[in-house]
C-alpha cells in the first residue's frame, strides 16, 4: 500500500517567499514616506504647543525684537525733537550714510534704526527657533519619555530624522516671515506721519528674508538636530548647542546689515554658501542617524 504525499496547494510555494525588496532599498535611494513624516510632524506640533517652555520664547523674543523695538523707535521719530545723528552716522559706512543724510532730520533716525541697525536682528529669529525646537527634536522626547516608543515604531530611520528636521525648519521659517511682515506693517504705519511713504522692506531686504534667513535657520537646525540626539535632556541640548549658536547669532547681527550693501548677486552668492554648509550638514546627521545607537543611551 503506497502512502500518498499531500501535494503543495499550485497557489502556495513549498519553501517560504521572503517579501519583495522595496524599490528604494533595492535601488539604494531613498524614497520618503509622506504619510508617516506628516504625522510625526503633527504629533511633535501638538506636543510643541503644550509646552510654555518652548511657546513662550519662540514669541516673547521675535515680539519684542519685531513688533515693541521698531514701534517705540517709530513713536520716538514722529516727537518733535530729533536727535544729531552725525556723530553716530560718522562710524558706519559711507554707503549707508550717504543715502540716510540726504533725508531730512526727522527721517534719519527712523530709517537708520528700522531701515538698517534694528531689520538685522530679523536674523536672529530663524536661527533662535530653529534652535529651541531642534534640542526638543530628540532631547524632548527623552524627557516627556515618548522616545522608546517612537523608536520602536516601524518606521525608517531616514523618515524619521526628516521629520524632526521638518517639525523645526518649517515653524521657524514661517515665524520669521510672519514677524517679518509685522514689523515691516508697524514700520511703516506708526511711521508714515514721518516718511510719508513705504520703506521698509527694499529689493535688497526681500533677497535677505526668503534667501539668506531660510539658509540661516537651516544651519543651526543642522547643528542642533545633532547635540538634541545626544542630549539627555532638552536644558542640556540647549547648553551645548549654545557654544556654537551664539557665535552664529552674533555673526548673523553682524552681517546682516552689510549684506544691505551688497549688490544682489554678491547677496545671492552669500546665501548660496550658507546654503551648501546647511544642507551638508543635515544630510551627514541624517546619514550618521542611527536610532539604535540612540536607544542604547536610554
Amino acid at each position: 500500500m503506497t502512502i500518498l504525499e499531500p501535494r503543495p496547494h499550485p497557489t502556495m510555494s513549498a519553501t517560504p517567499v521572503e517579501p519583495p525588496v522595496p524599490l528604494d532599498m533595492a535601488s539604494g535611494r531613498w524614497r520618503p514616506d509622506v504619510n508617516i513624516i506628516r504625522t510625526i510632524i503633527a504629533k511633535d506640533l501638538m506636543a510643541i504647543r503644550r509646552s510654555k517652555a518652548i511657546v513662550l520664547p519662540m514669541l516673547l523674543v521675535p515680539g519684542l525684537l519685531l513688533v515693541v523695538l521698531p514701534a517705540v523707535i517709530a513713536i520716538f521719530a514722529r516727537s518733535k525733537s530729533s536727535p544729531d545723528l552725525s556723530n553716530a552716522l560718522s562710524n558706519l559706512p559711507e554707503a549707508m550714510t550717504a543715502p540716510i543724510l540726504s533725508l531730512p532730520a526727522r527721517e534719519q533716525l527712523l530709517m537708520l534704526v528700522n531701515g538698517y541697525l534694528l531689520a538685522p536682528l530679523f536674523l536672529i529669529v530663524p536661527l533662535m527657533v530653529s534652535a529651541v525646537l531642534a534640542a526638543d527634536a530628540f532631547a524632548g522626547e527623552k524627557e516627556r519619555r515618548t522616545l522608546e516608543s517612537l523608536l520602536h515604531l516601524p518606521v525608517k530611520d531616514r523618515d524619521l530624522y526628516a521629520a524632526k528636521v521638518l517639525v523645526a525648519y518649517l515653524p521657524s521659517v514661517a515665524l520669521s516671515w510672519i514677524g517679518f511682515v509685522v514689523f515691516a506693517i508697524i514700520s511703516n504705519v506708526i511711521g508714515w506721519p514721518v516718511m510719508h511713504r513705504i520703506f521698509v522692506p527694499n529689493g535688497m531686504w526681500i533677497a535677505v528674508i526668503l534667501w539668506v534667513a531660510p539658509a540661516v535657520a537651516a544651519l543651526g537646525l543642522g547643528i542642533m538636530v545633532r547635540v538634541s540626539a545626544r542630549a539627555d535632556t532638552t536644558q542640556e541640548a540647549n547648553q551645548l548647542g549654545g557654544a556654537v549658536i551664539m557665535p552664529l547669532i552674533l555673526a548673523s547681527v553682524g552681517q546682516s546689515t552689510g549684506l544691505l550693501l551688497l549688490d544682489l548677486p554678491t547677496v545671492f552668492v552669500v546665501g548660496g554658501v550658507i546654503w551648501a554648509l546647511s544642507l551638508w550638514l543635515i544630510r551627514g546627521g541624517m546619514k550618521r542617524f542611527d536610532r539604535d545607537r540612540i536607544a542604547s543611551r536610554l
